[in-house]
């Protein structure tokens, strides 16, 4: 008979899978993906700054390293549920590796926040439904002069030719073939998640990146903060998640003293 537990597990598989197949049929943007590490944060109580002018310092110095594959956006991300308001966020993206930054106020408080993010490239089902069509298209526009054989063989020449210029992309790091396959839709998610090798320079270069921007954006917001005279205090360890505020302590198992 299933106990209680098994059921539990069971249902928690259930929520898992009708996720996956929402996720896959419905989603046409990953923005959030998983955060890597703790955020880090830095504030000062009394201090005043103006995100939007903090974010064009940032993108200015951080352009003018002219890092190869470096996005630099503005996203919105909502303070609290679908209907409330919306904070602007400052994100690098390289690869699939994104550096979030928020400048905000909090009461009296200003607060400059960090994340450091994963968005994994993920094939949904409109990326397939849009690739069939441009085959399919591809095909209905050659059937009439070739006919129907031979728009067949010149529709799968071309899927072979274009799996050959994506190899060959994912065997160059940095190249800007590779660069611009990434930017492409469709064929960018599909690039990254079915032909993109990993190398050591990439790995490199993504360990920099991942070490060295945080820490030039860092420095960025204790220079604005230091020109108006305020020392920003570092929050070193954050509480853990609410959900795990209210979890009752476990007893205390140990033999009492003698």
């Amino acid at each position: 008979m299933p106990t209680s537990d098994d059921k539990s597990k069971m249902s928690e598989k259930f929520r898992r899978v009708m996720r996956w197949l929402i996720d896959f049929v419905f989603t046409f943007e990953n923005k959030r993906g998983e955060i890597l590490g703790k955020p880090e944060m830095l504030y000062a109580d009394g201090f005043i700054c103006a995100p939007q002018e903090f974010y064009a310092t940032v993108e200015q110095q951080i352009a003018a390293r002219r890092i190869p594959g470096l996005e630099i956006s503005r996203i919105k991300f909502n303070e609290g549920g679908l209907m409330s308001e919306q904070r602007v966020y400052l994100r690098l993206m390289r690869e699939r590796l994104c550096i979030d930054t928020c400048a905000a106020p909090f009461g009296n408080i200003f607060f400059f926040s960090m994340r450091k993010v994963y968005v994994p490239a993920l094939v949904r089902l409109w990326h397939i439904v849009v690739t069939l069509l441009f085959f399919g298209a591809v095909n209905a526009l050659l059937l009439k002069p070739l006919g129907a054989s031979y728009a067949v063989i010149a529709t799968v020449a071309l899927a072979f030719a274009i799996v050959g210029v994506l190899h060959n992309a994912a065997a160059e790091a940095g190249s800007d073939i590779d660069t611009l396959l990434l930017k492409i839709p469709v064929v960018g998610t599909i690039y990254e998640n079915w032909f993109r090798v990993e190398t050591y320079y990439r790995e490199d270069t993504r360990n920099l990146y991942l070490q060295l921007f945080p820490q030039f954006i860092l420095a960025i917001a204790e220079e604005t903060s230091a020109a108006k005279g305020f020392k920003l205090t570092p929050y070193l360890q954050p509480l853990p998640p609410v959900s795990d505020l209210n979890k009752p302590v476990p007893p205390d198992k140990r033999p009492a003293a003698p």
